[in-house]
């Protein structure tokens, strides 16, 4: 069975696999990060030297994948040293970028963002295209009756159900103009403690969540979704991305809104989506439903402000028990 959480076994596990693959011992290790699905340590080596070691359960497991391309195509991004590859789990060894000296300009953000999206061609990562994005509410509701399948997400579920069938009702309109540039890779958590700025430069880090997608999810990324959306502040950084050398389509209207609008809308049902799939798959305790419960009804509510979902005059949906309709 895979594993659905990062226990100690399987840290145990993939820490011995990198360890007979590079045939060096760290002297000591320090603990950076740690939760469910992953953790970060940093590794000292007998001559001086470190490296970060990186463990993840799915589905954090492909970013070992993303790291080798890009650093074959010599990208700002932390050298992958090594890893290895388990059914249930990626372990890493990557360059020790050391603590970050102050937090990325305005010009850093919109400069990384522009070389991101210009880069085509990695493979086996998930596209959201527009067909892609106008599946998402559908999904959010598939996922959603499995948890309830699972006596999880009781609190609230109907609400969440109420708020993805207003957008499923007008997703295929609102996804309208997702291909336009910039479309290309995305980051998936680009945000404040992805760009490390240090000695050696600005690198972006953390690439699990990578995905091929319209770029702006990325810059509406930046502001994260537990607070007020800022659309002024989003506008800023668009303009910004341009003036580096993004596409000039990134302010161009979509899907019959606002660039900045359009963005921060799918953004935040990209992530209610992806936080109902991954509950869904088991890679989240149940005690944390409520709280998670929250967040999705928190970001799908703001969603339908932004993209104008109307309200459905029937919004009755089949039991869960009862399977989906073909």
């Amino acid at each position: 069975m895979i594993s659905a959480v990062l226990d100690e076994q399987l840290r145990t596990r993939l820490r011995v696999d990198l360890l007979a693959a590079s045939r060096r011992v760290p002297t000591r290790r320090h603990i950076i990060q740690t939760w469910e699905l992953s953790s970060v340590e940093r590794w000292f080596f007998p001559d001086g030297s470190s490296l970060v070691c990186k463990l993840a359960t799915a589905p954090f497991t492909g970013e070992a994948t993303v790291l080798r391309a890009l650093n074959n195509r010599q990208a700002p991004v932390p050298l992958l040293d090594g890893y290895t590859m388990r059914p249930d789990g990626v372990g890493m060894l990557m360059e020790d970028l050391g603590e970050p000296r102050r937090p990325a300009t305005s010009a850093e953000v919109a400069a990384t963002a522009r070389w991101v999206h210009a880069t085509a061609g990695i493979p086996n990562l998930p596209t959201f295209d527009e067909a892609g994005l106008a599946r998402l509410p559908e999904q959010g509701l598939d996922a959603l009756d499995e948890l309830r399948r699972q006596g999880r997400f009781i609190h609230d579920a109907k609400g969440i159900e109420a708020v993805l069938q207003r957008l499923a009702a007008t997703a295929q309109q609102r996804a309208d103009g997702a291909e336009r540039p910039p479309f290309g890779l995305c980051h998936g958590e680009f945000h404040r403690t992805s760009l490390h700025v240090s000695r050696t430069g600005c690198r972006l880090v953390d690439w699990a969540k990578a995905f091929t997608g319209p770029g702006l999810l990325d810059l509406a990324t930046w502001f994260g979704t537990r607070t007020s959306t800022e659309p002024r502040l989003l506008a800023r950084l668009i303009k910004a991305y341009v003036a580096a050398g993004g596409h000039p389509d990134a302010e161009v209207d979509r899907g019959g809104l606002p660039a900045v609008r359009w963005a921060l809308g799918w953004h935040r049902v990209w992530a209610a989506w992806w936080l109902l799939a991954t509950a869904a798959a088991g890679h989240y305790q149940a005690s944390a439903d409520r709280r998670h419960t929250e967040v999705v009804l928190r970001q799908l509510r703001a969603a339908v402000d932004l993209l104008g979902a109307p309200p459905l005059l029937n919004t009755s949906r089949p039991s869960p028990t009862a399977g989906r309709s073909s």
